[in-house]
């Protein structure tokens, strides 16, 4: 149970998500909807911006790892295959006095709304079900994809063939996926609409030794997770008992990270064995022996939105200036929304307006800017810090006369005269560090 501290905490991040447009409450305007988001205009840049560190990390820097992007309806085949529609189950209880439903391995023996009694727990089938075409029969009737791992497996075959892949080789995907959560909530931790980071490395169990392989996996997020700033102090990795395993898992660790309403999974490692192409009859053919086999998968599966929370609050400062307090989102240089932001000193002097607006289009060819010129410089540099800007670039009457400007850097508060020819480099050197 949190406790009330961690809960203004979570308040607060709340608070500041939506002051400051990194997520709102999903169509406001007609009262919401139950644990719907939207991402505002920087908190789908940071959004994207976690999302093209795993590309860059995962498929870009990495021979052995292709990407896929599969559709998410998919054949109702798909989910029988995959054991989703025997297992994707959650246990129900509802409370006899006021009829509220809880998924029982989250409460105690009572109803916390009213205290009642709660029925014996009942599957509760996670998979969100939809109809293709003009009728809503049997016969047209499928499911939201609860995860994108299935689209992989079954373009399998279809990847080798244009790839012409040889084993070990790997499978990126970043896509939407959908549950039918029994009790959502917590922010944007656990939604029914979600966004999932995951890859299927397939290798052949008789030539690589698992338990190795499933080392560096879990070695090499460690290291993503450090590099894109999520604080490693509030971090804990926890290896699933056997008779607490998914259906189609042999051994999965979880990466639970230390969030304001308790110890909770940010990262799943599973290795699923040969469970899903042997679901699917998909085999691989060794090229060079010509033996056929089905491989075995290792699955890293991490959710953008609980990756996104988890940055935000390792991000999220607030720290003594003199008399007052600043907030301070203190996010890695490669995940900040903006990266520099450039102010005129005075918004009623077209000169340095003219100047500053230049400097902006010159260095939005390379990074995500931002211009302002509404307040003193000290509102605009608290709004910034809010935002997590890691340069502040002010124009003033020195920057026309000498041919510099001022830069602010975010965390130090330390100001730097730098000459506006000298700018580019100045910030590539900032952000290529």
């Amino acid at each position: 149970m949190a406790n009330k501290k961690d809960q203004a905490t979570l308040e607060k991040i709340v608070s500041l998500c939506k002051r400051r447009g990194f997520v709102y409450p999903s169509s406001e305007i007609y009262g919401g909807l139950a644990n719907s988001w939207d991402y505002g205009p920087y908190g789908v840049e940071l959004k994207n911006n976690i999302k093209q560190y795993f590309w860059k990390t995962f498929v870009q820097k990495r021979e052995d790892i292709v990407g896929l992007d599969a559709a998410i309806i998919m054949n109702p085949k798909t989910w029988e295959a995959s054991g989703h529609l025997k297992e994707f189950k959650d246990p129900l209880v509802e409370c006899k006095k006021c009829h509220k439903r809880y998924r029982a391995d989250d409460i105690g023996k009572d109803c916390p709304e009213c205290k009642g009694e709660l029925t014996e727990p009942r599957p509760f089938s996670g998979l969100m079900k939809t109809f293709l075409g003009s009728t809503e029969d049997k016969s047209a009737e499928t499911y939201f994809r609860p995860e994108t791992a299935q689209g992989i497996f079954v373009n399998f075959k279809n990847i080798l063939d244009t790839t012409r892949r040889k084993l070990p080789f790997g499978v990126a995907q970043i896509g939407k996926a959908f549950r039918n959560e029994i009790t959502p909530g917590n922010f944007i931790f656990r939604t029914r609409e979600f966004e999932q980071m995951e890859i299927e490395y397939f290798f052949n169990p008789e030539k690589t030794n698992w338990e190795e392989k499933f080392d560096g996996w879990l070695e090499d997020f460690k290291k993503w997770m450090d590099e894109i700033g999520v604080d490693s102090k509030r971090l804990f990795f926890h290896n699933i008992k056997k008779e607490e395993l998914a259906h189609y898992s042999k051994k999965t660790v979880d990466t639970e990270f230390d969030f304001p309403f308790g110890r909770k999974e940010l990262f799943g490692l599973a290795y699923r064995t040969d469970f899903d192409l042997k679901n699917h009859n998909l085999k691989f053919r060794d090229p060079e022996t010509q033996e056929e086999f089905i491989p075995h998968v290792i699955e890293p599966s991490l959710g953008v939105d609980r990756m996104a929370l988890a940055v935000i609050l390792s991000a999220f400062n607030e720290e003594k200036v003199g008399e007052e307090t600043r907030l301070v989102m203190k996010f890695k240089n490669n995940l900040a929304p903006v990266k520099v932001a450039i102010f005129p000193l005075l918004r009623n002097r077209p000169e340095l307006v003219n100047k500053a607006r230049e400097l902006y289009l010159e260095l939005a060819k390379n990074y995500m800017c931002e211009f302002d010129d509404n307040g003193n410089i000290g509102k605009r540099y608290r709004r910034q810090d809010e935002i997590g800007t890691p340069y502040c670039l002010t124009v003033d009457f020195d920057s026309l006369e000498k041919g510099d400007a001022t830069v602010r850097d975010r965390d130090t508060m330390e100001q730097t005269r730098v000459k506006i020819k000298d700018l580019n480099n100045f910030f590539r050197d900032k952000f290529s560090a």
